[in-house]
C-alpha cells in the first residue's frame, strides 16, 4: 500500500473539466501517477465492449433466463448498444445528460447502460426496491432528462410510479419502459435507430453516478469515471481469476456496485466471459441456473450466503461448477464464513469495499484462517490506507480505528455535495469511510463494524460484530443482528435480534448465558434478545440496522 503520493493538508479537493464541474476529481499529479503506473489506460466502456465483440463476436455475453431464455452474443450486445445509443441521441439525450435507470436483472439492463456509455450520457443507477420518494429525488437532484423503468415487475407498477414522479422533476423530458404495456410512456423497443457517428466520452469523463450506501439521509451520488472503474474491474479479475471461460451469476440487483464490479457482471464482460442473470436470489431459482449454465463465480451478501449454505444440504442440484463464492456488502462473520466451503464445495473470497472506491479481497491462495477471519488486502498497490483515532492520529497495527483511504479508483468527492464532501474527505483527499477496522501485521483488514454500529453502553464501547459472531456459534442460531437502543441511564443498551434455525428452540436467557460463558465481558452480554422470523432489509439484501434501531424499544429501568 503506497503512502508516498503528494499530500497537502491545506489543499481542497480539486475539480477538473474532464469529470465535470459537479464532481471533484484527482489532482493532476495523482492522475499522472496513475496513468504512468498503467492503472488508467485511456479506455472507455464503449470501446471495451467494441474490442471484445471484435475479438470473439460469437461468444455468449449475456444469458437472460427470465427473458424467454435469451442468449446475446458479444456481437449482438455491441450492435444493440449502437442502435439504442443512436435512438437515444435522436430523442435528444446528449453527452453528459443524466438518465435514471431502474431495471431488474434482465438483458435490457446491459443494452441500456452500454448505449448510454457509448453516447456519453450518465446512468444514475437505481435499485428495483426504490420507490417514489427515492426516484423523485434521483430524478430531480441529478436533473435527469430521462427515466427508464421495467413496467410491471414483481407485482409493482413502475409506470404508475413514473407518472407520479414526472411532475416533481422538471428536467425529466422522457420516460422509457423496457417491458409489458408501455401505457403513456415510450417502449424501449421503439427507440433503436440506425447507428450514427457519436461524439462519445473520453476515458477521464464520468461514466455513471452510483448511489452511496449510507444509512442516514438520502443517498449521495458517486461519480465514477471510465478510467478508474475499468481499472478496478481489470484488477478484480486478476485477483478473482476471472477470464473468458468464467461464468458470472448476477444474483443481487444488477445495478448495485458489488455485483457490477467485484468483479461482477462488468468484470466478466471485460474479461470476455459470460454473464447469467438470476431473476431472484433464492436457492430454488439460483441453484438450477448454476447447474444448467455451469456458473463458476457469483457474489452474495451475508444473509443470503447463510440461506444458500443451509439450502445446499438438500443436494438436489449439481453445484460442482461453482468455483468461487464472493461474500461482501457487509461484514461476514467468522462463524458463518467457516460454513461456506463445506456446504457449497467452492472457494470463499471475502470482499470488503464501497461504491466510493476501495475494494479489499482475501486472496484465493490465502490460508483458511486468513480467509475466514479477515476481509482481505486492498486491490491496488496504490491504495493508501490509514487507520486513525477520533482525532485523525494514526494507530499502530492491531488497534481498531476509523478507516481512511485514497487511491486510483476511490472518488475525491460526491456529486454536487460540497458540504458533505467537507465532512467526508480530509483536506488531502482521504475518504472517511465510516468503517471501524484494525490492520493485521500482514496488512489485512479486519472490519469491526461501522462507527455508528459501535454501541456506547455507559462509556463502555461494544462492537456489535463481536457479539454477533459469538451468538452465531450457538447451534440454535441461524442469524443475528445486534443494535444499540436509547437508554435514559446508560445512554445506550444492546438489543440482539435473533433468527433461530428451523425447528430449533432457545430462550433469551440461554443465549445471554451462552455469550457470558464464551468469555465476553459482562457489559457485552445483550441487554435484550428478541426472536424474529426475518430481518428488515435494504434494497440489495443487507440487514437494515437503521430500521432495527428505529423500531427497537427497550423499557427504561425503574
Amino acid at each position: 500500500m503506497s503512502t508516498d503520493a503528494p499530500r497537502s493538508a491545506d489543499a481542497p479537493p480539486s475539480t477538473a473539466a474532464t469529470a465535470g464541474a459537479d464532481a471533484p476529481t484527482w489532482p493532476p499529479e495523482f492522475a499522472a501517477r496513475y496513468r504512468a503506473a498503467g492503472h488508467w489506460r485511456g479506455e472507455t466502456f464503449g470501446a471495451m465492449l467494441r474490442e471484445r465483440a471484435a475479438a470473439h463476436p460469437d461468444r455468449i455475453a449475456v444469458v437472460d433466463p427470465a427473458g424467454a431464455g435469451r442468449r446475446w452474443t458479444y456481437r449482438e450486445l455491441d450492435r444493440r448498444a449502437d442502435r439504442l445509443a443512436a435512438g437515444f441521441a435522436a430523442r435528444g439525450i446528449a453527452k453528459g445528460d443524466r438518465v435514471v435507470v431502474q431495471l431488474p436483472n434482465t438483458a435490457e439492463f446491459f443494452e441500456v447502460v452500454f448505449a448510454l456509455f457509448r453516447l456519453g450520457a450518465l446512468p444514475v443507477f437505481a435499485l428495483p426496491a426504490h420507490r417514489e420518494a427515492e426516484i423523485a429525488y434521483f430524478c430531480s437532484f441529478s436533473e435527469a432528462v430521462a427515466y427508464i423503468h421495467p413496467g410491471v415487475h414483481e407485482g409493482f407498477d413502475y409506470g404508475a410510479l413514473a407518472t407520479r414522479v414526472r411532475p416533481e422533476a422538471p428536467t425529466l423530458r422522457q420516460v422509457f419502459v423496457s417491458g409489458g404495456e408501455p401505457g403513456e410512456h415510450t417502449p424501449l423497443r421503439a427507440v433503436p435507430a440506425a447507428p450514427v457517428a457519436l461524439d462519445g466520452p473520453k476515458a477521464s469523463d464520468l461514466a455513471f453516478l452510483q448511489l452511496s450506501g449510507g444509512s442516514t439521509g438520502v443517498p449521495k451520488l458517486i461519480p465514477r469515471t471510465h478510467d478508474d472503474y475499468l481499472y478496478s474491474l481489470r484488477r478484480s479479475n486478476e485477483i478473482c481469476e476471472v477470464d473468458q471461460d468464467s461464468v458470472y451469476l448476477v444474483v443481487l440487483p444488477a445495478a448495485h456496485n458489488f455485483p457490477l464490479s467485484s468483479p461482477g457482471s462488468l468484470g466478466a464482460l471485460c474479461a470476455g466471459g459470460r454473464v447469467v442473470l438470476c431473476p431472484r436470489p433464492d436457492p430454488e431459482t439460483a441453484f438450477p441456473l448454476i447447474a444448467r449454465e455451469g456458473v463458476t463465480i457469483t457474489g452474495l451478501v451475508p444473509p443470503l450466503a447463510l440461506v444458500w449454505t443451509e439450502a445446499a444440504a438438500s443436494d438436489r442440484y449439481d453445484l460442482s461448477s461453482l468455483d468461487v463464492l464472493l461474500v461482501g456488502g457487509a461484514k461476514f462473520s467468522e462463524e458463518a464464513a467457516r460454513r461456506v466451503t463445506p456446504a457449497l464445495g467452492c472457494r470463499l473470497q471475502q470482499v470488503f469495499g464501497m461504491a466510493e472506491g476501495l475494494v479489499n479481497y482475501t486472496r484465493l491462495d490465502d490460508d483458511i484462517e486468513t480467509i475466514v477471519t479477515t476481509q482481505g488486502l486492498p486491490l491496488s498497490a496504490d491504495d493508501e490506507i490509514r487507520v486513525v483515532d477520533d482525532h485523525d492520529n494514526e494507530l499502530p497495527a492491531g488497534e481498531t480505528g476509523h478507516l481512511l483511504t485514497r487511491g486510483p479508483y476511490t472518488i475525491r468527492g460526491y456529486w454536487r455535495a460540497p458540504e458533505h464532501n467537507a465532512r467526508s474527505f480530509t483536506g488531502d483527499g482521504f475518504y472517511r469511510t465510516g468503517d471501524l477496522v484494525r490492520m493485521t501485521r500482514t496488512g489485512h483488514l479486519v472490519v469491526e463494524g461501522r462507527a455508528k454500529d459501535q454501541i456506547n453502553r455507559g462509556g463502555e464501547k461494544i462492537a456489535a460484530e463481536e457479539v454477533e459472531n459469538v451468538l452465531l456459534a450457538h447451534p440454535a442460531v441461524f442469524d443475528v443482528s445486534v443494535v444499540a437502543v436509547p437508554d435514559a441511564y446508560l445512554g445506550e443498551r444492546t438489543c440482539a435480534y435473533v433468527i433461530l434455525r428451523q425447528g430449533a428452540e432457545a430462550r433469551p436467557a440461554a443465549l445471554r448465558r451462552f455469550v457470558r460463558e464464551r468469555g465476553l465481558a459482562a457489559y457485552k452480554v445483550p441487554d435484550r434478545v428478541v426472536f424474529v422470523a426475518e430481518f428488515p432489509q435494504t434494497g440489495v439484501g443487507k440487514i437494515s440496522k437503521k430500521h432495527q434501531r428505529q423500531t427497537a424499544a427497550l423499557p427504561t429501568p425503574r
